[in-house]
């Protein structure tokens, strides 16, 4: 990640729908808010009847098994959208730090081209399918590459390989994170349009690579 150089790419500019690799981006702006302290971990948030009803069990979605009315620490949230890939905690994090997820997808798309995320435009907080909720693999290299030099105290959730809530434990859908070569992050994607995707890095030594992959047919 130091130089930024580019080892091997193909179609590295091409739109593509990022599906649950886009819960980097709404990571990411929970990361700004606590390092600018005006979010902290113990934070709670409610968990809105929207929420679960677009991204809680009977959704069809990968969720975080939220219950409606109930608070939730944004720590935990962090992890429910990070190992779980919970479109619920997803949507009740938007909601909170903006009037609506619609907003706060405004919001991200904002903060993206402050990122340097030239060719990204975000439409949800869960990278739900909508045509023009797309991306690039340049630009989420660039989002992780951002995440990891600028939050170094908050990219370890990143690495966790499992959470339990509500009491469910659920597994961490990078595969990556098992294979013993030094991963620690980040997220997988898949919705039948976009495809498997997987955006990755793993570290050695002082040197650090990152991985982006996406449309393929299977995990």
């Amino acid at each position: 990640t130091a130089t930024g150089e580019v080892l091997f790419e193909k179609n590295a500019d091409m739109p593509m729908a990022p599906a649950s690799m886009s819960k980097m981006m709404t990571v990411y702006m929970i990361f700004d808010r606590l390092r600018d302290g005006s979010l902290s971990l113990d934070d709670t948030f409610p968990v809105s009847e929207n929420a679960w009803r677009k991204g809680g069990a009977k959704s069809g979605g990968s969720t975080m098994f939220l219950i409606p009315g109930k608070r939730v620490r944004v720590e935990d949230l962090i992890r429910g959208i990070i190992v779980q890939s919970g479109n619920d905690a997803s949507i009740v994090v938007a909601e909170v730090l903006a009037s609506s997820e619609q907003a706060f997808a405004e919001k991200m798309t904002q903060r993206s081209k402050e990122l340097g995320l030239k060719d990204s435009v975000f439409k949800n907080a869960t990278g739900w399918p909508d045509p023009e909720h797309l991306t690039t693999a340049r630009d989420m290299a660039t989002l992780v590459r951002r995440t990891i030099e600028d939050f170094p105290e908050y990219y370890r959730y990143y690495s966790e390989k499992e959470f339990t809530y509500n009491p469910i434990r659920q597994i961490n859908r990078n595969p990556l994170l098992y294979w013993g070569i030094n991963a620690d992050g980040l997220k997988t994607g898949y919705t039948e349009e976009s495809g498997y995707g997987l955006t990755a890095s793993a570290a050695r030594g002082d040197r650090r690579l990152i991985l982006v992959v996406n449309g393929l047919q299977s995990k």
